[in-house]
């Protein structure tokens, strides 16, 4: 099925002319992603994380044979993608449940850490829901919507809203037929702490899609109230011999994110803690150890048919202290169970790397190491920065061309801007584009990007008159919103450049070259881009690149 943001774009190419009129439109012919090869796995183990780069906050459900995930976005457009699998390693994106623009309004919001929070996504009755936040969004009584579908890969429907204080909403359907809906909120009352955050539950009707009788509290503060956690969220709740399991995270999602566990003989309570919590977690774990995985927690469960179960989470992969490039990622391990009591790791256990696959038939492999974009369609990969009803700005006609806008990557508007995320540690993002400015101020090239405060261009820009090479970085927010110069060359070379943008841990690579041409040549250097770490950009995205056109007036 053809995704309505790939249609949304070929419709784009008819109006883009017209934009383009007015502007700088550059070409660009392809984009290629390079990593470094992972080390290889024996025979019937995989390697975490299963979902790499910015693709946080999990959430599984399972159809019969097949599995479908959910992360959250945030300020990004499309937003909420749906992944399915039939073996939980292997994962296919199928499509986004917010995939058209006048479904939420992100044109408004400031940050890109704004918008859809923490996804959750079920089954019943041969209908998928996925229940969401959407944090500052304009007109959106309470924040929580839900949306519905009868095939997960679309289409939709518009978001339903529901009307209660809270984030982090998830459906659960007895075997009876009753449904609630489970969410962190504010507790009673004036909070006793910072951080301070309770768990709450609420009957909902499925036939009428609406919360019904009161709101009962289930958690207030955490574990342990005497040691005043933060942030309990990302509830869920599962039935299993007789028990409802409520698990959640707390602890914040830095380096001090856990998730923990409870049960109760009714779905609303009251719940008791595990004799272990929380039962997962690497906040107590020396810093010095080997692969180390900081940040684990939103964690969801889900059941095989030969009574295994295994666990959805995020988690990062820090270069130093808890700076990564690439936000928080999703993870799979199995769920031993225990007295009663689910557990990821025993206390003090490290996250491995390497893990023995679950039994299921193997399904097919996708090599996220290494890929080239000539622009056919556009793939959902592809995300842009809020949405917006500015006239079309792209168009694929035997390549993607961007038309040159004034909303800077610094801005709070939409750039003209397409990015993927970065997946490894170490990659490589080449392209193949032609641009000639039209004025000073005009540029196009590759962004990197993880937030409006944060972000590192390459590209042909021109200044004085002439056209040059140029890296613009941007480390605060105040510092231009078109990035600082940092480097440029002149160029007189026409027609069309190969551009490349190297990124090791904490340092980036820049050069280019005349298409076609074999020796890369350098033009920046050992950048330090430690300061696009999502711990200095609110935590909560990873870095995105791809091209990017703007001219930045006087």
């Amino acid at each position: 099925m053809r995704s309505l943001y790939a249609i949304a774009a070929a419709l784009a190419a008819a109006a883009l002319p017209i934009a383009a009129a007015a502007a700088a439109t550059a070409r660009f012919a392809s984009v290629s992603y390079d990593a470094a090869e992972e080390a290889p796995v024996p025979p019937g183990v995989f390697r975490n994380p299963v979902l790499p780069g910015f693709q946080p906050d999990p959430s599984i459900v399972r159809v019969g044979d097949d599995f479908y995930l959910v992360n959250s976005t945030f300020a990004w457009f499309p937003g909420i993608p749906v992944y399915h699998s039939r073996d939980l390693v292997n994962w296919r994106l199928i499509g986004h449940a917010i995939d058209r623009p006048g479904m939420l309004d992100f044109s408004r919001l400031k940050l890109a850490t704004d918008g859809v929070y923490a996804p959750t996504i079920q089954w019943h009755a041969g209908r998928f829901y996925i229940f969401n936040t959407c944090v500052r969004c304009p007109g959106a009584p309470g924040g929580n919507f839900y949306v519905t579908a009868i095939h997960p890969e679309g289409p939709w429907s518009e978001p339903i809203w529901l009307d209660f204080d809270g984030i982090d909403p998830s459906l659960f359907v007895d075997g009876d037929g009753r449904a609630w809906v489970v969410n962190n909120g504010p507790p009673v009352g004036q909070p006793r702490y910072d951080g301070h955050r309770a768990i709450w539950i609420q009957e909902f009707d499925l036939a009428a899609g609406k919360l019904v009788g009161p709101r009962k509290l289930l958690v207030d503060g955490g574990v342990n109230p005497a040691e005043k956690p933060i942030w309990a969220e990302g509830p869920h709740i599962y039935k299993v011999g007789g028990w409802y399991y409520l698990m959640a995270a707390e602890g914040g999602t830095a380096d001090r994110h856990s998730q923990t566990i409870y049960r109760s003989r009714r779905p609303d309570g009251p719940y008791v803690a595990g004799p272990v919590n929380p039962i997962l977690s690497q906040r107590d774990l020396p810093a010095d150890r080997p692969d180390r995985v900081e940040a684990t927690g939103h964690a969801d469960l889900v059941r095989l048919d030969d009574g295994s179960w295994w666990g959805v989470f995020l988690a990062t992969r820090p270069f130093a202290g808890q700076s990564t490039l690439l936000g928080r990622e999703t993870w799979l391990l199995p769920v031993r169970w225990k007295d009663g009591w689910p557990r990821f790791l025993d206390p003090g256990e490290a996250v491995p790397m390497a893990v023995r696959r679950p039994n299921l038939p193997t399904s097919p492999r996708a090599d996220r190491t290494r890929w080239t974009d000539e622009f056919h369609v556009l793939s959902g990969e592809w995300l842009r920065m809020r949405n917006s009803g500015v006239e079309p700005w792209f168009a694929l006609d035997g390549g993607l061309r961007l038309v040159a806008r004034p909303d800077a990557a610094g801005g709070r508007g939409q750039p003209a801007f397409l990015g993927r995320r970065l997946r490894h540690p170490t990659g490589t993002f080449t392209t193949r584009m032609e641009f000639e400015p039209q004025a000073d101020g005009d540029l196009a090239g590759l962004l990197a990007l993880i937030d409006e405060n944060h972000f590192l261009a390459l590209g042909v820009e021109q200044i004085g008159g002439e056209r040059q090479l140029v890296v613009r970085q941007r480390s605060a927010e105040s510092q231009p919103e078109t990035g600082v110069l940092i480097a440029s060359a002149p160029l007189a070379h026409r027609g069309e450049v190969e551009l490349s943008l190297a990124i090791d841990r904490g340092t980036a690579r820049l050069g280019w070259r005349p298409s076609g041409s074999d020796a890369w040549r350098p033009l920046a250097q050992d950048i330090d881009v430690e300061p696009m770490s999502s711990i200095h950009a609110g935590l909560f995205t990873g870095v995105l690149v791809g091209p990017y056109a703007v001219h930045m007036r006087d």
